[in-house]
């Protein structure tokens, strides 16, 4: 539904591939929530990766999706994993206003043995190594990286990992991924679709900043306003939070806001206008031969096949081709 048609006193619904920010003030929590369907489908089956690594690489979209969106200025949001499982790259980036892009590396032969074998969980898939989160701000500013450990657990915990050391902010995160079957698309096609919910405790009132669980409180309950045991309102935030079940997350007839209206109502949740996300590769023929410029003559020669230097998009898949002569210097 378009802003234009909606009416006074009614209400548009964000849809697919559209993260939608909200509030709960009676609770001092903020968060990010989306629901993505084409634009998830889109990435992974242009790649057509076996199932498991689709399933992987779509938790990873939705949480630089719900992470990259909370971006203030122009630039770019990274997530990347390193392991040593037989996926051992999976990698999304979201680039300001809401462009995302992504893509997976994995050795066939050991997912197929691991899948075989039963070993086939998402933390036994990732195996042990390093997830790391980059904030780049341009050519002209330095970036800024998170690095959280891969220890065999599943991404929502590492992403709880990553806040409680780097950001020290009290988050909790919610993932939802599925390929499920659309009725009348030839006789019921399969599509990807996937949803996560990302909330953060940011209390205003002093009382609350001083909680023995947040950065900074001491918890000393004899001090006036410190400790205040009885103010649990993040922890009811996580109870509710608690209840939300993956199928949720992602069910088209459910839909973000009506979610969180399920979960909140009785505290007062608030959504606001967020930002439409979209699959979109920044690789360009241009952007290629600056690299290729860049190489020695030898270098150059060592890339030509058949006459012909290909370069394929990661990402996208698209092949650039270029003519050696291009390049002599």
């Amino acid at each position: 539904m378009s802003e234009q048609s909606i009416k006074l006193g009614e209400f548009g619904f964000a849809g697919d591939d559209h993260v939608v920010p909200f509030d709960v003030d009676a609770l001092d929590v903020r968060g990010r929530a989306v629901q993505v369907g084409p634009m998830l489908d889109q990435i992974l089956d242009r790649h057509a990766y076996p199932e498991p690594v689709a399933r992987l690489l779509a938790e990873v979209v939705v949480l630089t999706v719900l992470l990259g969106s909370a971006l203030k200025f122009d630039g770019k949001f990274i997530v990347q994993t390193r392991s040593d499982g037989p996926v051992d790259m999976l990698v999304a980036d979201f680039a300001t206003p809401g462009s995302v892009r992504a893509y997976a590396h994995f050795d066939d032969e050991r997912l197929q043995q691991a899948t075989a074998e039963g070993a086939d969980s998402p933390a036994a898939l990732l195996g042990t190594g390093v997830l790391a989160l980059t904030i780049d701000q341009g050519a002209y500013m330095q970036r800024y990286q998170g690095v959280v450990e891969l220890d065999g657990s599943d991404l929502e915990e590492v992403a709880r990992s990553y806040f409680r050391q780097s950001e020290q902010i009290p988050t909790d995160v919610r993932l939802g991924v599925a390929r499920i079957v659309v009725p009348g698309e030839g006789g019921g096609a399969e599509r990807w679709r996937a949803g996560g919910m990302l909330m953060q405790f940011l209390p205003s009132a002093p009382e609350r900043s001083r909680m023995a669980d947040l950065p900074g409180g001491d918890g000393d309950e004899d001090d006036v306003g410190g400790g205040h045991p009885e103010d649990n309102a993040w922890q009811e935030a996580l109870a509710l939070f608690g209840t939300v079940e993956a199928d949720e997350l992602l069910d088209p007839s459910v839909g973000v806001e009506r979610l969180l209206y399920r979960l909140f109502h009785e505290q007062g949740v608030r959504v606001y206008q967020g930002v439409d996300v979209i699959d979109d590769c920044s690789c360009s023929r241009e952007k290629i031969k600056s690299i290729l410029d860049g190489f020695t003559a030898e270098e150059i020669a060592e890339s030509t096949e058949d006459g012909v230097i290909r370069v394929n998009c990661e990402f996208c898949a698209k092949e650039y081709l270029f003519d050696p002569q291009e390049f002599d210097s």
